[in-house]
């Protein structure tokens, strides 16, 4: 217990590259959807990746959100909330303006149902003490159509396929 509390302790205080926090998750499927697939979150200094691989997808274009609650146990998904949005901004592009910080983007499912999306910002944290950070206790929602980056608040994405709680 000292080594694992020391390492813990060395990690923090050095703020190196080379210590890595690490999460993954399962997709559970939602709104009567087959998909599956998986959510890795590895942080690493100041900032967070999300590696997302889905898979029994519909093709075509599917938005992905960061929502408020990390409860995926409703059917719908409804249960995630809306956008995770702690600044009070509009809906939006990352590049492009004002943005919740929930507003991950689109993914694209090829003819069979499979897409990824890496994702890299330091506007994020795993279990960091900043609540406008901090996306434990969130969940990812994969949406049945594409975001249009303009419709307010959601970017008229369409229903929940798939849901990850971040713990």
């Amino acid at each position: 217990m000292k080594i694992s509390s020391f390492s813990m302790l060395l990690c923090s205080a050095i703020v190196a590259v080379s210590c890595t926090t690490t999460k993954s998750y399962v997709i559970n499927s939602k709104s009567g959807t087959a998909t599956q697939g998986t959510a890795a979150f590895s942080q690493t200094g100041k900032n967070v990746e999300m590696d997302l691989n889905v898979y029994k997808l519909t093709p075509g274009i599917h938005a992905v959100h960061i929502h408020e609650k990390g409860d995926c146990s409703a059917a719908d998904g409804s249960s995630a909330g809306g956008h995770w949005n702690p600044t009070a901004e509009k809906h939006g592009k990352w590049e492009h303006g004002e943005f919740h910080m929930g507003d991950i983007g689109n993914l694209v499912a090829d003819k069979d149902g499979t897409a990824r999306l890496v994702f890299k910002t330091d506007n994020w944290c795993l279990g960091c003490k900043d609540d406008s950070k901090n996306i434990i206790g969130k969940s990812i929602i994969i949406h049945a159509g594409e975001d249009d980056f303009h419709t307010q608040p959601t970017g008229n994405a369409g229903g929940r396929v798939g849901c990850i709680e971040i713990k």
